[in-house]
């Protein structure tokens, strides 16, 4: 009876030794060298669909991610010794002790044994894993100190990657790294560089429509620097339009600048754009400023930028709102000139509350200027100091309705077009035309010759 116990012990223990050799960590260790061989032949053959089937299997693995499982990650792609490497490894080595499913001597020597490999895509790749580990560990701090790091590396060599990227051909390495360099001047208020670098760059199709809608967004900031507001407000307001619906951060940028736009060149947004799920908040300060210029009253546009200048200052607006003191008082001019057949530059001064020494003098310059440019219909007696309001006639007898109509019209188009671009169509497809139109030629002879045969019937019973 002991035998058979012992023998049951035995065959118990043989059973359960194999348990400690199978493991899920090495399979796991398998799948992140299989998406780390996937971004070496992408980088080889220049095949973006393989650096896309690579992160999608990256996103897939994520939630598996384990500290062991990295650290041993990382010392297969990342050559030893290297600056990656000892940034990297103390990440990873703190609850390194927790998970000891890889140190198994098969996963150890397979680290070893691998050709250890110094591409910029597996390093980047690497920073990237590690963040999202730090991410989905809920070590927020760290997680900020890794991106910081990676955003580091990346800054002191964009450029040579981007003219790496060019010369591989490769149009997503492209266009990710042409909108980081802009983000990067942008950053430090270089906008003349930045406008050179766009310049002067070949613009690639874009494959990716969160990096269009961020190349549309550093444009529209560059171009209301330059004082081109017409194209700055196209680019800005279909940045908005293509964003993600979950960017919501990124469309809140988008319509802010789009808002400061809309105001300089004498629009008004609509009181939707303030009213969107997600940003009446956000938007509140420009809302309020919105309101001051719609009104005309400088004081009320004072009081404002002197409320939010903390949160204009961080959007990196206060510049341009700056600008809008002329349209403010544009508009007050325009409303007092439609209210009154004839005032003096002394009340104009007063109701625009120009608060200075020579207040009758500015607003007399104000007006000559405003009727210069068309804002307003009057003329100024500089002798008795009056402003004579002209008749207010037909409008619809102008070209402004026209010219509304137009823009409209303009934006539609511009609309309908741009979806036509981004339409995309499944390979081969032409075929599949050509052979429907063969279908229907011989469907229409076919109507033809039996056409043709009912009339000769009808012949022959007539």
């Amino acid at each position: 009876m002991a035998v058979i116990v012992a023998q049951d012990v035995e065959m118990k223990e043989s059973v359960a030794s194999p348990e400690p050799h199978l493991p899920a960590s090495p399979s796991l260790l398998q799948h992140l060298k299989s998406v780390s061989s996937l971004v070496e032949r992408g980088v080889a053959s220049k095949e973006l669909r393989l650096i896309v089937r690579a992160i999608r299997h990256m996103m897939a693995l994520r939630r598996k991610l384990k500290a062991s499982v990295l650290a041993a990650f990382l010392k297969h792609v990342l050559p030893t010794g290297s600056d990656a490497l000892a940034r990297l490894m103390p990440y990873v080595t703190k609850d390194e002790e927790r998970d000891m499913d890889v140190d198994s001597p098969s996963s150890t020597g397979q680290v070893s044994s691998h050709k250890q490999s110094s591409l910029a895509e597996l390093e980047i790749l690497s920073y990237l894993l590690v963040l999202i580990f730090l991410i989905d560990q809920k070590q927020y701090n760290e997680a900020k100190a890794c991106s910081s790091m990676a955003i580091n590396r990346l800054k002191h060599t964009l450029l040579a990657l981007h003219r790496t990227a060019t010369l591989r051909r490769d149009e997503l390495g492209q266009e990710t790294l042409l909108n980081l360099l802009l983000r990067n001047y942008l950053h430090y208020n270089l906008y003349d560089q930045a406008e050179k670098l766009r310049s002067k760059t070949q613009r690639v199709e874009s494959h990716s429509n969160q990096q269009l809608c961020r190349y549309l967004y550093y444009l529209g900031r560059i171009r209301t620097i330059q004082l081109e507001y017409t194209d700055a407000k196209d680019s800005l307001l279909q940045a908005a339009r293509k964003a993600p619906v979950k960017a919501r951060g990124f469309r809140i940028q988008c319509n802010k600048w789009a808002v400061i736009v809309r105001l300089l060149l004498g629009e008004i947004p609509e009181r939707t754009t303030f009213m969107q799920p997600g940003m009446k908040r956000a938007l509140r300060s420009y809302f309020e400023l919105t309101n001051a210029v719609r009104i005309g009253d400088l004081e009320l546009f004072r009081r404002v930028a002197d409320k939010y200048s903390t949160t204009f200052y961080s959007d990196r607006t206060h510049n341009l709102i700056v600008r809008l003191r002329h349209n403010v008082i544009r508009t007050g001019l325009r409303n007092i000139s439609i209210s009154y057949s004839r005032i003096s530059l002394a009340d104009i001064a007063a109701k625009l509350h120009l608060n200075s020494e020579t207040a009758v003098a500015d607003a007399e310059s104000i007006v000559a200027k405003a009727i210069r440019d068309g804002g307003i219909d009057a003329t100024v007696d500089h002798a008795s100091g009056w402003m004579q309001s002209k008749e207010t006639g037909d409008i619809y007898a102008t070209n402004e309705p026209q010219i509304a109509f137009h823009s409209r019209i303009a934006f539609c188009l511009n609309t309908h077009n741009e979806a036509m671009k981004a339409l995309r169509f499944p390979p081969n497809a032409h075929k599949k035309e050509l052979e429907s139109a063969e279908k229907r030629r011989e469907r229409q002879q076919q109507e033809q010759e039996l056409a043709k045969h009912i009339a000769e019937e009808d012949d022959d019973d007539f």
